[in-house]
């Protein structure tokens, strides 16, 4: 029936910050940035996997209302939206140290789980996101 998921959205509260954060910290690249005249439609992908794409949308009409729009801001800036996602390394503790050094928080540092290596950072809007490293990935 189905033979991918190619687009996830990532609520963010300014996409040209979250173009600075995405593109610029964590290595995405801009894959489409387009108004649409009552919205940006704007995607990011990892350079070498360019089927799956990042909508990094601002909340507001025409998806929700103005009020449920607000009701979402507010839970993002809490954190209360849950993982954005969870992307994959070689090596979780120099992902950590490297994007460290370029000032993103992380809510967790690297840590052995039954599943391999992972950290957890925030972007500068709320969402989480999760860095893995599998066992068979061990550097």
């Amino acid at each position: 029936m189905f033979n991918a998921i190619t687009i996830t959205t990532v609520q963010v509260l300014d996409q040209d910050e979250a173009i600075a954060f995405y593109v610029g910290k964590l290595g995405f690249a801009v894959s489409n940035d387009v108004d649409m005249g009552f919205t940006r439609w704007l995607t990011v992908a990892l350079p070498h996997d360019p089927e799956r794409h990042l909508l990094l949308e601002v909340p507001g009409p025409p998806a929700l209302s103005e009020e449920v729009a607000g009701q979402v801001r507010d839970l993002l800036t809490k954190g209360a939206l849950g993982t954005a996602c969870v992307l994959t390394t070689d090596d979780c503790r120099k992902a950590f140290e490297e994007l460290s050094a370029v000032g993103v928080e992380f809510t967790q540092e690297p840590t052995e789980q039954p599943y391999g290596v992972d950290a957890t950072l925030r972007d500068p809007f709320g969402n989480q996101i999760r860095i893995t490293q599998h066992p068979t990935d061990a550097a």
